[in-house]
């Protein structure tokens, strides 16, 4: 989880209803950490300390570097200069266009793609549509988001981070890790299974905080998750690949209500169609 120096103490001035007064607030941290392969820099990512060796493993699968836990030999934080802001991951084989990746990529907090070409780019990757199988009872589904923030311990804190909480089908929270930047907490929860040897995450369900992009969707993809759920709205785009993939995915999901935008059969089964309700 995050350490205690995934916050950071500010003094801060308050004004509440006329009332005036300083005292210290504790800041969600954020700093650079760079990702290398083989000792060469691949990546630069705005990130909460914390986590960081899964951080780095899990973007590395997300972004089709590697296809598999067996392609790492070691991954470790850098000895030497800003050790603590450095990962190297040292493969099995040597990537043979690491200077073209290198070029392509650069990561900020806000967004996971950025550093992509195109989107084309991603598609063009060869991800198969997941299997039929995994499904969530309702009453299960809409709890998620209170079992999800009691985990949030620096969030409490200081309210400045996303979370990432995978659960499996029977709603048991089996991991949950935040930070400043959505696509990160992706990557540390993927990269916490990578490592541990749990990938594809087929029977199990993705909850994000905030809303549901297309970077979040893919990656929970690549991971073989089947169902992806976010407390806010999804993106066109979003909504599209995970149709496009067999993915479940559910915005909105807080107070016993939901919206399914994709694969709707996984979490709500009706013997009889339903009626179209059109916007006004």
């Amino acid at each position: 989880m995050i350490p205690l120096d995934g916050m950071k103490p500010a003094r801060v001035t308050e004004w509440a209803d006329g009332d005036v007064r300083v005292r210290e607030d504790q800041l969600a941290a954020e700093e650079p950490l760079e990702i290398r392969v083989d000792g060469r820099s691949l990546a630069v990512t705005m990130r909460t300390p914390g986590n960081d060796e899964e951080l780095a493993a899990g973007f590395l699968l997300t972004e089709g570097i590697i296809g598999a836990r067996s392609a790492i030999a070691k991954v470790g934080h850098a000895t030497s200069g800003q050790a603590c802001n450095v990962v190297n991951i040292e493969l099995k084989e040597r990537l043979v266009d690491a200077t073209h990746l290198q070029r392509n990529f650069f990561a900020a907090s806000s967004c996971g793609i950025c550093g992509k070409a195109t989107i084309e780019s991603i598609r063009a990757r060869g991800l198969r549509p997941l299997e039929d199988g995994a499904t969530i009872d309702p009453e299960i589904l809409y709890d998620l988001p209170r079992r999800m923030q009691s985990g949030q311990q620096v969030f409490d804190r200081t309210g400045g981070l996303h979370a990432a909480a995978l659960f499996d089908v029977d709603g048991e929270l089996l991991a949950l890790r935040e930070d400043i930047g959505r696509h990160n907490a992706v990557d540390k929860i993927i990269g916490w299974a990578l490592l541990g040897g749990k990938i594809p995450l087929s029977h199990c369900v993705l909850m994000v905080s905030g809303r549901g992009g297309f970077e979040i969707v893919q990656k929970a993809a690549v991971a073989g998750i089947p169902i992806v759920a976010s407390v806010s709205a999804p993106s066109s785009l979003a909504v599209s690949f995970a149709r496009e993939m067999n993915q479940t995915l559910i915005g909105f999901l807080r107070e016993r209500r939901f919206v399914v935008y994709s694969g709707e059969l996984r979490c709500i089964v009706t013997r009889d169609p339903l009626p179209l309700v059109t916007s006004r």
